[in-house]
């Protein structure tokens, strides 16, 4: 980007922050009521911002495109809590002896989180079907009979997820 268009995105970027920060903030501690998450979300939303390829300029709602990319980053914050949660939950029923470490929890929990991303939007009989197959390598005929469905709807729900897969890590 030749130097006065840098220049010139900066200067629409300071100015969405400056004008829309506060209100962002304000707007998220209404509805999260913890200061240090309003404030986080709000961060990374500016971040995604500076990162996004579109033009700041053309922004015509800055309020409302905040908002979209805020509410997406509050359903991932709560979303990934309720994922801890419950990996927490499951590791308290695990024999103590398998236990593992601080550091290999926060990784699990990190890779269940992003392994969850991927797959939003997915109807559930094909998550469903999908982590079958990858993670208890059932067959596509145990998997239909767990299901109810055809060992063909199986295919084609492997197929689509896959295909959704490939299509979120090339975005």
């Amino acid at each position: 980007m030749p130097p006065s268009v840098e220049s010139s995105r900066q200067q629409v970027l300071h100015g969405l922050y400056a004008e829309n920060h506060s209100w962002l903030v304000s707007l998220l501690l209404r509805r999260m009521r913890h200061q240090g998450d309003a404030q986080d979300i709000a961060s990374e939303t500016f971040c995604q911002v500076v990162a996004s390829r579109e033009d700041p300029s053309l922004i015509r709602e800055p309020r409302a495109y905040l908002t979209r990319i805020a509410k997406r980053l509050v359903y991932h914050l709560y979303r990934d809590r309720e994922i801890e949660r419950a990996y927490l939950q499951w590791l308290e029923t695990a024999s103590p002896d398998h236990a593992p470490s601080a550091e290999a929890r926060a990784m699990a929990i990190q890779a269940i989180a992003q392994l969850d991303r991927l797959l939003d939007g997915l109807p559930r009989d094909v998550r469903r079907a999908f982590l079958y197959s990858q993670f208890d390598e059932m067959g596509y005929d145990e998997i239909a009979a767990r299901l109810g469905v055809s060992t063909r709807t199986v295919a084609r729900h492997i197929k689509q997820a896959l295909l959704h897969c490939v299509a979120v890590a090339q975005a």
